[in-house]
This record gives structure tokens, sequence and C-alpha cells, in this order.
């Protein structure tokens, strides 16, 4: 790819990452659309590290606070004894579900699931998904019970959310799209979901992204393009990813995910039509 089309590429990562659209799977279609093979996983996960620091910076001062905690807890011989070192020890527990699943099915996560079968499939499913929890969260409002707050989450709440993440591993399905589906199933309010799905992601990027740039370190360092093509995207995720998630944890205060749900069900079936008319090859 050239300099304009690697920063293309970090704008969707950085624009789709946080919102339950699925940043793999934009960056699946769009190359298509623009005549690209497609990038790859390891592209996707490294580029990823400049969502990262997205999260780190703009949630800071929680990283600092939970940071803090746990570190004190575990010198203090009472790793739990606050609810910002229960919520770094739950962020842990919840990392594990896809840390497991990602070195299972490496390979077919970077080859079989990329199809864009799967992506769209994936799509439309979890819009559906989605569409029921959303019903779940207006059924509980409707009952008079407010949402958790980030305090409130339980142990099991941690570890199914955790296990939803793990299903961002399929291309399409989205990660923050899972983590704050199986949120508002435990009954998060949409913004706590949010948050907890942002904070819940900074291990399996960090890790994810730091794997890969050391699998394909030759092949980078053959050209001095390769480097700057990724440090662009790298920078270009950064700036829209930050600008997302300050867009989304707005937008969750006052609206539901139903504009995310019409949109992954006209994008799902907009790639099954392109891909049976042969305009998408799959």
């Amino acid at each position: 790819m050239n300099l304009i089309q690697a920063i293309i590429l970090g704008i969707v990562q950085g624009l789709t990452e946080f919102l339950p659209i699925s940043s793999s799977a934009h960056l699946r279609i769009v190359p298509e659309f623009m005549g690209m093979q497609d990038p790859g996983a390891a592209f996707t996960a490294i580029i990823q590290i400049g969502t990262l620091l997205a999260v780190m910076i703009y949630f800071a001062k929680d990283i600092a606070s939970i940071t803090g905690a746990v570190i004190t807890g575990l010198l203090k011989g009472k790793p739990l004894g606050t609810d910002e070192a229960r919520t770094g020890w739950m962020i842990a527990v919840g990392t594990v579900p896809i840390v497991i699943f990602g070195l299972l099915f490496k390979h077919e996560i970077e080859t079989t699931l990329r199809s864009l079968y799967i992506v769209s499939a994936s799509m439309i499913g979890l819009a559906l998904v989605l569409v029921v929890a959303e019903q779940h969260t207006k059924n509980r409002n409707r009952d008079g019970r407010r949402g958790k707050s980030i305090k409130e989450i339980g142990w099991t709440d941690a570890i199914i959310i955790g296990l939803a993440q793990a299903l961002a591993l399929i291309p399409g399905s989205s990660r923050s799209g899972v983590t704050i589906t199986g949120g508002l199933f435990r009954n998060l309010d949409r913004e706590t979901a949010a948050r907890f799905s942002f904070l819940l992601s900074l291990p399996s990027v960090f890790a994810a992204g730091m794997l890969e740039l050391y699998d394909i370190r030759h092949d980078l360092m053959t050209s001095m393009d390769n480097i700057i093509n990724l440090a662009a995207a790298t920078v270009a995720a950064f700036i829209f990813g930050y600008l997302s998630i300050a867009f989304l944890l707005a937008y969750l205060k006052r609206h539901t995910t139903m504009v995310f749900i019409v949109y992954r069900l006209i994008l799902g079936v907009s790639l099954i039509v392109l891909i049976s008319t042969g305009r998408l090859q799959p």
C-alpha cells in the first residue's frame, strides 16, 4: 500500500474501533473497494496500538487510579481492598478468555475467518443480538431498575463480558459491540458498558499488537516505506480513535445503540448482495 492508503486505513481503524460496528470488518471491506489486497490481521493488530494509546490517554486518570490501587493492595496484603483494585483484577480476569482463544485459533483468525461471508454473517448476527440486549435494557428501565455503575460490576459480570470479548476475534463482530452487548445483558447502563469495554480492551490489544510487531519485525525492517506507512496508519488511528471514544460516551448517555444496529444490518446485507453479484470477492 502507499502512504495515502495507509492513512485512510488508519482513519478507518480509529473511527470504527470503539463504535460497535467492527473495525476488523471495515479494514477487510475498505481495501476491497480501494482495489487493494487484504492488509491482513497483523496490520490490523499493530495499528490498534494507536487506538490503545487513545484509550490510555482518554482514561489516564482511571488507569492511574486502578493501577495504583492494585499495587497498593498487593503491598498491603489486601488485593481486593478497594473498588478500584477490584476493577483492576476484574479486567485481568476478563482478559483471560480472549488470550486463550486468540492463541488457540490464531491461524483461523488470520485466514479462514477473514472471509467476507464470515464478516457479513457477524455483522448481521451481532446486530440481532444487540436488539435483544436493548430490549432487555428497555424492560429493566421500565421496571424502574437503574443500570449498574462501574463500581457495582461483579466477578460474574467481568467473566461474562470477558467471554463476550473473545467473540471479537471473529472479524465483523466488533470488540466494543460484543462487550457492550454483554454489559447490557448484565444490567450495566450503556455508558458504563462502553467505559468498561474500553478499559477491558487495554491488555489484549497491547499484547496482540506487540506479538504481531515481533512476528513481522524482519519483514518490516526490509523497507523504510513499510515502517512509514505503518507509523502513519497508527498515528491516524490514534487521533480518530480518541475522537471516537469521546463521541460514543457522550452519545450513549442520551441514546440507544439502534443507529449502530441499523448500520450493521444494512452493511451486512449489502455485503451479501455485493458478493453474490460478483462485485466483491469473498
